[in-house]
């Protein structure tokens, strides 16, 4: 079973209740799930989200779209994907952020065919460098998961899931395939992380909504080459590191 795990919390950091923020008339966490379905070679959808009260938004809206909800600790992060995981007996983790409202469904698919086709461990294409920040896949097998949740020790490595699996290449097997040809536009983020990334989503949404075009990667890359403006945006936004 090849289970899509979307991570969403209210308690963002930097935009607290991003996930539930509107893009169009539709709040972002709707697109996140919307588009991973349309992936061909995932087999469910669920959100993993915390116990804590004001996350309780959240499962409602799950409940609203017949997507099912797992709750767990909200700081121990792997302990909720390895407990979701096995409740929903998944061969398969396929992991994503709920910030991701642009995640293209074409590269879901394709991690996921790398994975099985070099009988990997762990694949992700989320290197820098490569495709934009917002179109980031991880896929890794149960049991890789399962290691880690058992023998991860460090605070970073429980609350990013995957850190104990991939820093460890000698005990996994990893890959992290990058982006060909158009598609490596590392300088573009597609992710919500403050209100100005929010802005540039909301904007690229009511542009390629007007001209009524599909909302893919290629026409957001040809849209903010033809507008260089609309990348200035967000452009001096720093991607978190691990640990922050």
């Amino acid at each position: 079973m090849k289970t899509a795990i979307i991570q969403a919390r209210m308690g963002s950091t930097r935009l607290p209740g991003k996930v539930l923020m509107n893009i169009g008339k539709k709040p972002v966490l709707h697109w996140v799930i919307e588009r991973v379905k349309r992936a061909k070679l995932i087999d469910r959808v669920i959100v993993a989200t915390s116990k804590k009260e004001k996350d309780d938004a959240i499962e409602k809206f799950c409940n609203k779209l017949d997507i099912g909800c797992f709750r767990g600790p909200e700081e121990d992060v792997l302990a909720r994907f390895y407990q979701a995981a096995k409740v929903q007996k998944a061969d398969i983790i396929v992991r994503i952020t709920a910030d991701a409202p642009f995640i293209e469904p074409f590269i879901i698919d394709e991690i996921i065919k790398i994975h099985f086709k070099n009988k990997n461990d762990y694949t992700a294409n989320n290197t820098e460098n490569s495709y934009s920040r917002g179109m980031d896949v991880e896929v890794f097998n149960f049991e890789s998961l399962e290691n880690a949740n058992f023998n991860a020790k460090k605070t970073y490595q429980r609350e990013h899931i995957t850190p104990f699996i991939y820093e460890q290449p000698f005990i996994f097997k990893i890959e992290i395939p990058e982006a060909k040809g158009i598609l490596k536009r590392p300088e573009f983020r597609l992710c919500i992380d403050t209100k100005e990334d929010l802005k540039f989503i909301r904007k690229i949404y009511k542009a390629l909504s007007e001209s009524k075009k599909e909302i893919n990667i290629y026409n957001i890359i040809q849209l903010l080459d033809s507008n260089p403006e609309l990348a200035g945006i967000n452009a001096n936004v720093k991607q978190k590191k691990l640990g922050e």
